[in-house]
């Protein structure tokens, strides 16, 4: 089904992240990161892989905006790491860092390619972690909007798109809560206060942008989660599931729409959830210029009594697919999240900033690689998007994880999810079948070039 949106109003793209494929880890004055640190600890990653060289896009991000360039992407979303450009996460900058976002920036307005940028993909400089305690400090949501300013006045003459931090659900409950995750802690009370800096981070950093911003555009942060659906028919599964997604998008979500956490959190966690200051509240409330979904499966919730306080429980929906890190596939989820993320934020534009699937695709004798499964996931996934644009949801962009194999966090290079293949010995890269197709798809939805400037193509904030 094609889309019924025209091209002109809807930005198609792939995505990547610093850490994931740039290495590269201490050129040219670089500090290290939490996942440096990470990383170098014994059994935390698979086969004890670090980020010492991944997709070496520090040095190849020529090459890389050239396979961009022909795969026609209209859009590149890509992220900017802190301790590049700032070391010690705050104080003095490093302008050889910041020198090579310019160089990559520049390139891709060269080739006619949006730059998406985020600011926090999960790489907090180390120095933060170490002398502060990191995003626990009451201090971060300002260190990090002093350094979102330095990045919107450094890059805002040509990024106009803007996400402040990538899924800070994974942050929390990864980093902090499971510990699976850089920087590797083990305390849900520290994970709500991460959370609540986060947030408050956010909020910081939209204010500093819509002061300082030196073109019109648009800023949000990524928010994930999998779409919960209720395990049978019972009123008490049903509103499990809808408690589910509260707890986990509306988390993060609701502060920056409506000023505070959901009721539903507030009633059932009580003094666990930290309190917003009526400063911060002002700052949340309507920090989103659009709602950026970051979404790769679904599950079933049920209602589970005698648990803890949010009494859920759960499933992984039967027979259904699954990819390689056994996440089970399920594009209704992704038309059901765009309709559940509309009607909660008051029909807000949504850009789907993720959306994709690790297979384990090798080539074949003659070096290609034909990965049918991923095109399947690709094409049902973007007809949920196109379902959704036709019951009249507001979707205005989407971007496919990844642009590359890259280093997948803890996993190492054992999940793959590029459209172009990365051999990570000899650093040489194959546009896969799936990076074909996409190209075809988004040139059959006669885009617009994005030589032309594309006024008015999406919101320019809601305040």
């Amino acid at each position: 089904m094609e889309s019924r949106k025209s091209t002109a109003s809807f930005l198609w793209g792939a995505a990547t992240s610093a850490f994931q494929i740039e290495g590269a880890p201490s050129a040219d004055g670089k500090g290290p990161s939490i996942w440096d640190q990470f990383c170098a600890m014994p059994g935390k990653t698979a086969e004890g892989l670090a980020g010492l060289e991944a997709c070496d896009h520090y040095h190849r991000y020529r090459e890389d905006v050239e396979i961009m360039r022909r795969l026609d992407l209209p859009a590149y979303r890509f992220s900017i790491s802190w301790p590049r450009v700032i070391p010690q996460g705050r104080g003095a900058e490093n302008p050889s860092g910041w020198d090579f976002y310019d160089r990559l920036t520049d390139c891709l307005c060269a080739a006619g390619i949006e730059p998406v940028a985020t600011l926090f993909h999960w790489d907090l400089p180390a120095a933060l972690q170490t002398e502060l305690g990191g995003s626990a400090h009451p201090d971060l949501p300002l260190i990090f909007a002093d350094y979102a300013e330095a990045a919107f006045r450094r890059l805002g003459d040509r990024v106009r798109y803007w996400l402040t931090i990538n899924e800070p659900w994974c942050i929390v409950e990864l980093g902090h809560v499971r510990g699976c995750h850089a920087p590797g802690v083990k305390d849900r009370a520290v994970g709500y206060v991460v959370a609540h800096n986060l947030i408050r981070a956010h909020g910081h950093a939209v204010a500093r942008y819509r002061v300082v911003r030196r073109r019109p555009g648009a800023i949000s942060l990524a928010l994930n989660g999998p779409y919960s659906f209720p395990a049978s028919e019972s009123s008490l599964d049903r509103i499990a599931a809808q408690r589910a997604m509260e707890a986990c998008l509306g988390w993060f979500g609701d502060p920056c729409f409506f000023g505070d956490y959901p009721a539903v959190m507030r009633e059932r966690l009580g003094g666990e959830l930290p309190s917003f200051s009526q400063q911060d509240a002002s700052l949340l409330t309507g920090s989103m210029d659009f709602i950026a979904l970051n979404y790769y499966t679904a599950n079933l919730v049920r209602h589970a009594p005698g648990g803890d306080r949010l009494q859920l429980l759960e499933l992984e929906l039967p027979q259904a697919k699954r990819t390689s890190t056994g996440w089970s596939i399920c594009p209704d989820g992704l038309y059901q999240m765009l309709s559940w993320l509309s009607r909660r934020y008051g029909g807000l534009p949504i850009w789907v900033t993720e959306n994709g699937a690790a297979f384990d695709d090798c080539p074949d004798e003659s070096g290609q690689v034909n990965d049918a499964d991923r095109v399947a996931y690709l094409r049902e996934h973007i007809a949920a998007v196109d379902r959704a644009i036709a019951a009249g949801i507001n979707v205005q962009g989407y971007f496919v994880w990844s642009l590359l194999d890259n280093l997948e966090w803890a996993e190492g290079f054992s999940k793959r999810f590029g459209l172009v293949r990365c051999d990570f010995r000899s650093q040489r890269r194959t546009i896969k079948r799936s990076g074909h197709w996409y190209a075809e798809l988004i040139a059959k939805r006669c885009r617009t070039p994005l030589r032309q400037e594309q006024a008015g193509l999406h919101p320019e904030g809601n305040r």
